[in-house]
């Protein structure tokens, strides 16, 4: 998928309508900033912006990915070739980058939370060696043992919200 031919295309069709950005923004509902993203092919619409433009053009959400107007005998092929691209753009690998990318974002977020993790970790080891009584030192480990758990799945949790985001930085 050429993001540069569809945001081009996007410019024409806007232009054939004799809207400036701001005008198709405020028909969308969106900021004009968004439709000179698109426009310059830095990110590509939404699927429900991309279905508003194409009832608003009169044009195929094929056509639009495709950026440029399509005869029908040219339509099936090239539906076959944009689904095989945004198909292609969100295998597995792309995935696992992006857990890997909020993984880190979210240990670099949480660093103290960590570092405080590991030096309760650490008093109570200490303290298991230093006295008799146990019982303290067990109810630290497990409260250790227990923030740990939590922290593993507020981490999980927020990558999983973050994972089929449709960008990284907006």
């Amino acid at each position: 998928m050429d993001m540069s031919k569809m945001g081009a295309f996007l410019q024409t069709l806007r232009k054939e309508q004799g809207l400036t950005q701001e005008q198709l923004g405020e028909k969308l509902r969106i900021s004009s900033k968004t439709i000179s993203r698109w426009e310059t092919g830095t990110y590509m619409p939404p699927v429900e912006m991309l279905l508003a433009l194409s009832e608003l053009y009169g044009v195929s959400m094929n056509e639009l990915v495709a950026g440029e107007r399509l005869t029908p005998e040219e339509l099936p092929a090239k539906a076959e070739e944009n689904l095989a691209s945004v198909m292609k753009e969100n295998d597995a690998f792309h995935l696992e980058e992006r857990k890997n990318y909020w993984q880190e974002k979210w240990l670099t977020d949480h660093r103290w939370s960590i570092a405080l993790l590991v030096g309760v970790f650490t008093a109570a080891s200490l303290l298991y060696f230093s006295i008799d009584k146990v019982e303290p030192v067990v109810l630290i480990a497990l409260l250790s043992i227990g923030l740990a758990i939590f922290l593993r799945n507020r981490r999980d949790a927020y990558v999983e919200h973050h994972l089929y985001d449709d960008k990284l930085d907006d």
